[in-house]
């Protein structure tokens, strides 16, 4: 049994009946050049779970929600149950597998289970095998989400992996009693967000004096104009995915002396401006992203898995010359990272873990059912996230993966998220929305070959 931390708990608190807080990915599958079956492919999978433990596990909450839940190996685990097989009518291509894709991102995870599943979808008609794996946020974060990919895909084809004994062995349900008095022995330690409240007035200072200075920042939350998919979301989500080839991101990067994630979020300000252009709903100020930060590698927090941070970044979406884009994009991720710095990799994580869980859980819920996201200034217009994924080629059961999209959750407020994944040879977008706020969400997948043909242009015209 292992208790949430409170970030990870965050994720469950936060979730409505129309703020879904999972992630999904896409894998493609091209079994060309491999064999496929699906009973191997649940084979394979049922034979390397002692590689990823979390999958068999669940959870349980504390009585009267007085502490974060429990993770529990669950003694009723099924694989049946996670993983489903599905044909999709012919003839089937990337369209109707983006409203499938997209239906199964509007319904929510069953808390009495293991917070994942698997869908493969069989039939369409360019001969691939899709695979749709959905997890919840409290499970995994991004880097989470690759390493457990890893354990289930091979660098080399054929490759007979090698899994330790499976000596995994499920729990007893923790009684209610236990959980209570474990979580009553915890509620002293709660004092200690006291001791938050002074470092925040101190960072809160410091930002002000470095404004007062008229020093550069990362931008300012609230401070985010309208756009149509800034408001109250519903549960129907609609996904749109594509691809580009590497090397012209890094031709990009290293003709302007920038970073990947510069242009990516250059890249992403293109096609916004492209699509807010053609509705007529360009804001005359600069779009704002709320970017999620990896800090596993610099927390001192050792337990739990959303080890993140987010900062704020204006993309340029005011700019009509992509090349002026690109620097002060540049420009003002520096600044952002710089101020970003200041409050430290912790901050987030220190003060969730004193997260009242039914304060929380009822304010998510008055949020939603009062439509509050209109009835505030906009906190930020979408969220953009740049994970790095596998720098080589990738083999499930001997059969190449031929593409990998991932969707991150939307918000109330910011009903669009856009999610990238870079491999060895492709940087992969992956869009997913409210389905009432952008309902023609493949126009924006549409629209990222000809940014970056911009881009990579301009990028050629310098010295």
């Amino acid at each position: 049994m292992e208790k949430l931390t409170g970030l990870d708990a965050s994720f469950l608190y936060l979730e409505t009946g129309t703020q879904h807080l999972h992630v999904c990915a896409l894998l493609l599958l091209d079994p060309a050049e491999g064999d496929y079956s699906f009973g191997a492919f649940k084979d394979e999978l049922a034979r390397r779970l002692p590689l990823v433990p979390q999958l068999r596990r669940r959870l349980y909450e504390v009585p009267f929600h007085l502490d974060h839940p429990v993770w529990v190996a669950d003694k009723d685990f099924d694989l049946d149950y996670h993983v489903r097989r599905v044909g999709i009518p012919a003839p089937a291509g990337h369209t109707e597998l983006a409203e499938l894709i997209g239906d199964i991102a509007g319904r929510p995870l069953d808390r009495e289970r293991p917070l994942w599943e698997m869908t493969v979808v069989e039939g369409l008609a360019d001969g691939t095998i899709a695979v749709v794996c959905k997890y919840h946020h409290a499970a995994v974060d991004g880097i989470a989400a690759t390493s457990l990919m890893m354990h289930l895909c091979d660098l080399t084809p054929g490759a007979d992996t090698e899994v330790p004994p499976d000596e995994w062995q499920p729990e007893r349900s923790p009684g209610e009693a236990r959980l209570f008095a474990e979580a009553a022995l915890r509620f002293p330690a709660k004092i200690g967000m006291l001791a938050m409240v002074p470092k925040t007035l101190g960072m809160v200072a410091g930002f002000a004096d470095r404004r007062r200075k008229n020093q550069s920042g990362m931008a300012l939350p609230f401070s985010a104009p309208r756009t149509p998919f800034n408001r109250t979301i519903t549960p129907h989500r609609a996904v749109a995915f594509t691809d580009t080839d590497i090397a012209a991101i890094k031709e990009i990067k290293s003709a302007f002396g920038v970073k990947v994630n510069d242009v990516v979020l250059t890249i992403v300000a293109g096609v916004l401006r492209s699509y807010l252009l053609a509705h007529g709903e360009l804001p005359d100020r600069s779009l704002m992203a709320s970017v999620p930060v990896s800090v596993h590698d610099s927390t001192r927090h050792t337990k739990g898995i959303n080890k993140v941070s987010a900062l704020f970044a204006r993309l340029g979406t005011d700019i009509e010359d992509p090349a002026q884009r690109l620097r002060e994009v540049a420009e003002a991720n520096r600044d952002a990272k710089e101020e970003h710095d200041l409050v430290g990799s912790d901050f987030l994580q220190d003060w969730s873990k004193y997260a009242p869980p039914n304060t929380f859980q009822l304010g998510a819920r008055m949020y939603s059912a009062l439509r509050l996201a209109e009835k505030h200034p906009v906190v930020h217009n979408l969220v953009v996230s740049n994970v790095p994924g596998p720098p080589a080629p990738l083999y499930f059961l001997g059969v190449p993966v031929a593409g990998m999209y991932p969707f991150g959750p939307v918000f109330h407020g910011a009903g669009l998220t856009v999610t990238v994944l870079s491999t060895h040879n492709a940087l992969n977008f992956g869009f997913i929305a409210c389905k009432e706020s952008v309902p023609d969400i493949a126009d924006l997948a549409d629209a990222v070959p000809a940014v970056v043909t911009e881009l990579l242009t301009a990028a050629r015209t310098i010295g």
